[in-house]
């Protein structure tokens, strides 16, 4: 549904005043573990406010340079990985993913360094991965002997991670993806079907592992959230999320799928873990995804997230997309988008209400490479000119001009300067242009008229990061202006339009 308002109407305090209100009323309230009980979930402004958060995936798969789901493919007889490893690193019944543990050490790491560059990209919230589908915690676990103060890096590396988000002044937050570790790990329990290592276990079937690799139970090895999860596996979920949750007191949660688990427990386990996270942090935003195949969904228990997607239309709550700007976990080689489109996407979804969570690929050693940093630094330069335009700002009645669309594996934006994006602070209107005109022509935005009555009459136009005046005239055609012959910056561009009182 699209947002309906006026401009000259100060949406800003509208907004505010029911974030005050909605806030003290959570802060007394109690949630329990039912869709009807976390349905009077509100989003909090923070997260509305922030618009752009900073993610990634790190663990002992990023020592093989292969990507995040490396530790599952490495046993499936076919895929590049299985190749890969058998030719790197030998026979999995032989070398599996455990052994890739005392390898990762993340020896370069330095969580200020990094933290600084994250701010300096212009995130305003910082979310790593705690633990992926590789059954490993990244912090220091109560109830999972295999994390990383225990071995690998030997570091509570979420702790870590907290520490210099706070002290670089972002929101901390943490995603989970271990609720499918039960059947999606399971790849381990087996053995070749067929060459020289037919039937030999891996090391999983082995009795390697135990603990890391899950109980071997006759479950499916799909990558989907298991059906019929046992109770101790579920109870053990249910144990590790809400340490993670009173340890490390996060302000965003987020699940990579819907609420778990799926079969008999309808998500019960999963509705326990929000409503323990809601109760525990009062300004905290739960993300999950509508998923219904991967567990319970229902609208208004928590924040939507799209997994490298995003909604087509303004939607009444807030939302997230999640998305990399190459592969999840880092990938030797990984194509990367163009700061450019990080730019267009970012723009598109604000437009519409959403947020971007942006996972940036990690190294082993926990460094970025260079192509990552210069990224970073470039959308930063951008959000220096054109801050104002994004943070804090609401939709307006209707979210842009134009019909190019970014396609889901895009790496190049193809936005031009007929593709407008528009969003609101108060009175004032921001229509950012995703690309500068070609030649000498004009940016026309063709609901600025006067036959247009949800608006008043506009006095005043401005290019964020521009000094001087902007020519520009009101046809009926629409609001024309004329950039000038200087970029103020790079990617888009941020019209600022106020009206009449």
């Amino acid at each position: 549904m699209k947002i309906r308002k006026m401009i000259g109407f100060s949406a800003a305090f509208a907004f505010t005043l029911m974030s005050v209100e909605s806030l003290q009323a959570k802060k007394k309230k109690h949630f329990e573990a039912s869709v009807e009980s976390l349905q009077s979930y509100e989003c909090p402004d923070w997260f509305r406010d922030a618009k752009f958060g900073i993610y990634l995936h790190w663990g002992a798969y990023s020592v093989a340079e292969q990507g995040e789901w490396y530790a599952r493919n490495l046993y499936i007889e076919g895929r590049p990985e299985y190749d890969h490893h058998v030719k790197t690193y030998g026979h999995p019944s032989e070398f599996g993913y455990k052994d890739f543990i005392p390898m990762w050490k993340a020896e370069n790491f330095d969580p200020d360094a990094l933290l600084a560059l994250f701010k300096e990209a212009g995130a305003k919230y910082f979310t790593p991965c705690a633990v992926h589908h590789d059954n490993f915690d990244l912090w220091d676990s109560k109830y999972q002997e295999w994390n990383s103060v225990n071995m690998g890096p030997k570091k509570d590396l979420i702790g870590m991670w907290k520490e210099a988000t706070h002290k670089a002044g972002l929101r901390f937050g943490v995603t989970t993806h271990l609720s499918r570790s039960y059947s999606w790990l399971n790849t381990a329990n087996q053995a070749d079907t067929k060459g020289p290592k037919k039937g030999v276990p891996y090391d999983g079937a082995k009795g390697e592992g135990k603990g890391l690799y899950p109980s071997n139970d006759g479950q499916s090895t799909h990558p989907r959230a298991p059906f019929d999860a046992p109770q101790e596996w579920r109870d053990l979920w249910v144990k590790r999320v809400q340490q993670l949750v009173e340890d490390y007191e996060p302000d965003h949660l987020y699940f990579d799928c819907a609420v778990p688990f799926r079969g008999s427990d309808a998500g019960q386990a999963g509705m326990e873990v929000i409503s323990h996270f809601y109760n525990n942090r009062p300004e905290g935003v739960m993300c999950i995804k509508e998923r219904p195949w991967q567990g319970l969904y229902a609208d208004g228990i928590a924040t939507l997230d799209y997994e490298r997607g995003k909604a087509s239309s303004i939607l009444d709550a807030p939302w997230q997309t999640d998305d990399s700007i190459g592969s999840w976990g880092y990938r030797a080689g990984s194509p990367y988008m163009t700061p450019d489109l990080v730019v267009d996407k970012l723009i598109d979804i604000v437009s519409k209400n959403g947020n971007m969570l942006l996972n940036i690929p990690i190294k082993a050693d926990g460094t970025l490479d260079a192509e990552a940093t210069a990224l970073l630094k470039n959308v930063g330069k951008w959000f220096a000119v054109n801050g104002e335009a994004i943070y804090g700002t609401r939709p307006w009645y209707m979210f842009g001009e134009g019909h190019n669309q970014i396609g889901h594996k895009d790496l190049v934006s193809p936005m031009t300067s007929k593709d407008i994006r528009y969003t609101t602070k108060g009175d004032t209107l921001y229509a950012l242009v995703l690309d500068w005109p070609k030649g000498k022509k004009p940016v026309v935005l063709p609901n600025l008229v006067e036959m247009n009555t949800r608006i008043k009459d506009i006095v005043s136009v401005e290019l964020l990061g521009h000094e001087g005046d902007l020519e520009w005239e009101k046809h009926a055609d629409g609001l024309t202006v004329h950039f000038p012959a200087e970029k103020p910056c790079d990617y888009a561009y941020a019209l600022k339009v106020e009206f009449a009182d």
